[in-house]
């Protein structure tokens, strides 16, 4: 077998699941929280399931730890991904 080519890291996509954050008496952050979440894992799936690195591996994918619609969501996702070497990323 033949070395790879290939120098550094592989990429690593992070996803964002970002919501609208107001909340209220409308609820709507809370609405929309499931629904946000779904499409981001269903992302997730489908990266995972099709897309493939160079060594025949899956590609790595990271996800924030819940959805993004303030500041500091904003900032744990940041860091989140800045620690697991994120290179691209999917707003969903």
């Amino acid at each position: 077998m033949s070395k790879s080519r290939f120098r550094g890291e592989y990429p690593v996509i992070g996803i964002r699941p970002i919501i609208d954050g107001r909340r209220g008496p409308m609820k709507l952050r809370e609405s929309l929280e499931d629904q946000v979440m779904a499409m981001a894992n269903a992302a997730k799936k489908l990266f995972e399931e099709n897309l493939f690195y160079s060594n025949g591996e899956p590609v790595k994918v990271v996800m924030a730890d819940s959805s993004i619609g303030r500041v500091p969501e904003t900032a744990a996702c940041a860091d989140k991904f800045k620690k697991e070497g994120v290179d691209i990323t999917l707003s969903v």
